[in-house]
């Protein structure tokens, strides 16, 4: 795909966005067992844990908002390996960086393809493996909403570890190792909202918190991105 715009003729940076996130979406379908691992690991760990938790439901009801919230964290990174690495490989990497529009804006529409194939679909599924927890209507949507929200902050902040150790051999534990701290304040913000609901209290200052989180990161992380891409490129 040729995203230059070195020329008047050439696309702007929302063509080169557009195209980029169509060519990135049509790559994801025909690598289907990329995202689809991700979607089984988030429902096996959401359907295992009653099973080995038991029946009850007053119990089943407290610890479910935490194992959805932890299972949607842990797929979320097992997604990550593959986001810069095909592109870097191929070249394609380069010719983004090379191009007139800025890297930032092309991070971005990778980004939002990314959390379409692998954030969106546990944002949907959220709410069917919640009535293994017996959680109420309410909590249920109060699920679903944070996971709306904290889901595409997993991803930026994710693509933040996945540029930094782009090329880096055994990136995936230093990944970890990055990103485990960030992740821990939307993790606790979203299952506090959760909880919240399900105890009857005001879950409102948990979504804000959230909604301040996805505003900062999507502000910080398409430059902080492009600035490790750059880098990585360069050595």
């Amino acid at each position: 795909m040729n995203i230059s715009t070195g020329s008047p003729m050439g696309l702007s940076p929302w063509q080169a966005m557009g195209g980029l996130l169509r060519r990135d979406l049509r790559l994801a379908f025909r690598r289907k067992s990329e995202w689809l691992g991700v979607v089984f690991f988030f429902v096996l760990v959401a359907a295992l844990f009653p099973l080995a938790i038991g029946p009850e439901p007053a119990t089943l009801r407290l610890i479910g908002p935490g194992v959805l919230w932890v299972a949607a964290l842990l797929a979320s990174m097992l997604s990550l390996g593959r986001l810069f690495d095909a592109d870097h490989q191929d070249g394609s990497l380069e010719q983004m960086a090379l191009s007139a529009a800025p890297l930032s804006w092309l991070v971005s529409a990778k980004l939002g393809a990314h959390w379409l194939m692998s954030g969106l679909p546990l944002v949907l599924l959220s709410p069917l493996l919640g009535l293994q927890f017996a959680l109420d209507p309410d909590a249920l949507a109060m699920l679903a909403l944070t996971l709306l929200i904290g889901t595409p902050v997993l991803t930026l902040l994710g693509a933040i570890g996945a540029a930094l150790t782009l090329g880096v051999r055994g990136s995936g534990m230093l990944q970890s190792l990055l990103l485990l701290p960030l992740y821990v304040p939307v993790l606790v913000f979203g299952t506090g909202a959760v909880d919240a609901q399900v105890r009857g209290l005001g879950a409102e200052a948990h979504v804000s918190v959230l909604l301040a989180l996805l505003l900062a990161a999507a502000a910080f992380s398409p430059w902080a991105c492009a600035a490790a891409l750059r880098l990585a490129l360069e050595s």
